[in-house]
Formats: structure tokens, C-alpha cells, sequence
């Protein structure tokens, strides 16, 4: 057996807004996927993925037979192949905030969800929200809180507007230019992050309210900003509003970000070499870079890891 694949995704815009409502902007990465398979010989990665959706089917149990009863599994089929061996094949890495257990969700969904909702229906922003809020209680099992976007653009391979909460829809986004100079990359902090302890010392500073004002006032307007300005393809507007967000979050979310790039951090914002900013919850993993000329960025930043993922 092997499943379909599914992918990684990457939120360009949106982290930490989008719990207040913040819009934002994912999109799939078709470099990093996973895959069901059955294992039947068992090597030391595919028997703890197996331990891990062993505990995760008896989660969807519990879920299932709760109050919300959003989604039914056919959770003997489920049992029955981790007993087989059935375990989560992915090159998505784990703590690097682009999804990787949100592809694992898409891809529990698709196989084993019974009246489930297909990519092939329309999709209603009502289907949509469905979903979401379906992918969301799934993915509760992996880190905490989830918001379900992840698990959601994975299973759509769709790029995902957010304008809030209850408002999400598929996006069009400008096809890239093959050769240009301009692009957004990862940036390998070369350790991983766990979302949950980032999610908690968040929540914590909106206790505060300079921080909720903060959150308001400059990075949900920058970040609103940066996801109209990358859509309409106004890429003047867009570095302007990135450059503004990167000093918001230096300045505001120095927990998220590992101490040994806050000077980075900041040599691209004194530069305009490049602009950083989390990706995901931060804390390690991958950082997002935005630049206006990729080989002067590749310079700055020699010695790093760099992957991009968009050209303008």
C-alpha cells in the first residue's frame, strides 16, 4: 500500500495574527511530502510513526465519540492497518514549522474519513470552514491548539486566503517570473522548534496590554498589508510592509527567535539586503527570508542554508 502524496505548506503570511484575526497567506511546498504506507519489517523511524498513529486512532476514537461529532472514521480499516505496520513516509521535516503534521492529518482524512469532503466538490467557503474546523480537532492531537490551516492547505494543495477567522477562501496568487532577481526563501536555523511552548509564551504576553496594542496597531497592519500587496503583485509596497513587520516582530517576538540570529535579523533590516520573519511558530525550524536581490542576499547570509521557494 501507498497513499496519495501530500504536502508541505508554507505560511508567507499570518503567524501568531491569525489567532486575532490577522489575515494570512499559505501555500503549498511541493519540495518537502508524505505518504501512507504499510511497513511490514519495521526499522526504528517507521515503528515510532507507527506508535504514533496508534495513539493517534485512539484519539479520533475519543473524538468521534464526543459531542462534536464533526467527522466519523472508518476506524476499523485505521486499526487495522497500524496493526499491519502503517506508518507516515515524509521528507517534511519535524519542528521546522512547515507542516509536517498537517500533511499526516490530509492524509488520515483522505484515506479513512467516511463522508468525507473532496477537493473535486465545490468548495463552498461554507466546505472550507467544515473542514477546517475538522482538520483543526485532528491536529489538536500534535501540538495543543491548532487552527487547522495547515492540515488544510496540505489536503487542498491549494494556496489559502485567510480575511479571518470564519472567512477563508482558495487565492490566485501571481505566477512567478522564471529568472527574476527578487524571492522569498527559507532560511535553515539549523535546529528545531516546538510549537506548543512558542503558542504558550505568546498567549502569555497578551496578558499585556502594550502587547495586545502592539499586535493591533502595527503587526496585524503590516501583515494585512503584505498579503494584499503579494497578491495585487505590488512588489514596491510589499518590501516596504515586509521590512516594517521584520522590526515588529525583532522588536516584539524576540523569544521566537533563536538568539543567534537576532543580529541577522537585524543586519538585513539595516541593509535592505534581506528581510526576515518567523515561519510558523518559530523557535527554530526555518525562518522566512524576502529579498530584493537573491545573489546579495546569498552573499550577506554566506554560510546559511538557503532554499527558495518564490520568485518575483
Amino acid at each position: 500500500m501507498r497513499g496519495p502524496l501530500f504536502y508541505s505548506k508554507i505560511l508567507l503570511f499570518g503567524e501568531y495574527g491569525i489567532i486575532k484575526d490577522s489575515k494570512g497567506l499559505s501555500i503549498p511546498y511541493n519540495f518537502y511530502n508524505g505518504a501512507l504506507k504499510i511497513d511490514e519489517h519495521g526499522t526504528i523511524a517507521t515503528i515510532k510513526s507507527n506508535d504514533s498513529l496508534r495513539r493517534f486512532a485512539v484519539y479520533l476514537e475519543n473524538l468521534q465519540a464526543g459531542d462534536s461529532a464533526l467527522v466519523s472514521f472508518d476506524l476499523e480499516a485505521l486499526k487495522a492497518d497500524v496493526e499491519k505496520g502503517l506508518y507516515f513516509d515524509s521528507s517534511i521535516p519535524q519542528g521546522y514549522g512547515v507542516g509536517s503534521s498537517g500533511a499526516l492529518v490530509a492524509a488520515i482524512y483522505d484515506k479513512y474519513a467516511t463522508d468525507k469532503i473532496t477537493v473535486l466538490e465545490n468548495l463552498t467557503r461554507e466546505k472550507l470552514l467544515e473542514l477546517k474546523q475538522i482538520f483543526a480537532e485532528m491536529e489538536s492531537f500534535f501540538h495543543g491548539k491548532s487552527s487547522g490551516l495547515d492540515p488544510l492547505n496540505s489536503y487542498l494543495s491549494l494556496p489559502i486566503l485567510i480575511n479571518s477567522k470564519d472567512n477563508i477562501e482558495s487565492a490566485d496568487i501571481p505566477s512567478q517570473t522564471v529568472d527574476g532577481k527578487g524571492a522569498v526563501f527559507l532560511l535553515d536555523s539549523g535546529m528545531t522548534g516546538e510549537t506548543a511552548p512558542m503558542v504558550q509564551i505568546f498567549m502569555e504576553s497578551m496578558k499585556q496590554e502594550g502587547f495586545r496594542n502592539m499586535l493591533k496597531n502595527q503587526f496585524v497592519k503590516h501583515t494585512d498589508a503584505c498579503v494584499t500587496d503579494f497578491l495585487k503583485g505590488d512588489v514596491k509596497s510589499l518590501f516596504s510592509n515586509v521590512k516594517q513587520l521584520s522590526k515588529v516582530v525583532l522588536d516584539n517576538f524576540k523569544p521566537m527567535i533563536p538568539a543567534e540570529f537576532h543580529k541577522l535579523w537585524k543586519k538585513g533590516i539595516d541593509t535592505n539586503a534581506y528581510y526576515l520573519k518567523l515561519c510558523g511558530s518559530g523557535g527554530g525550524g526555518y525562518m522566512l527570508g524576502f529579498t530584493e536581490d537573491i545573489d546579495q542576499a546569498r552573499t550577506q547570509l554566506k554560510g546559511y542554508n538557503l532554499e527558495v521557494v518564490y520568485n518575483f
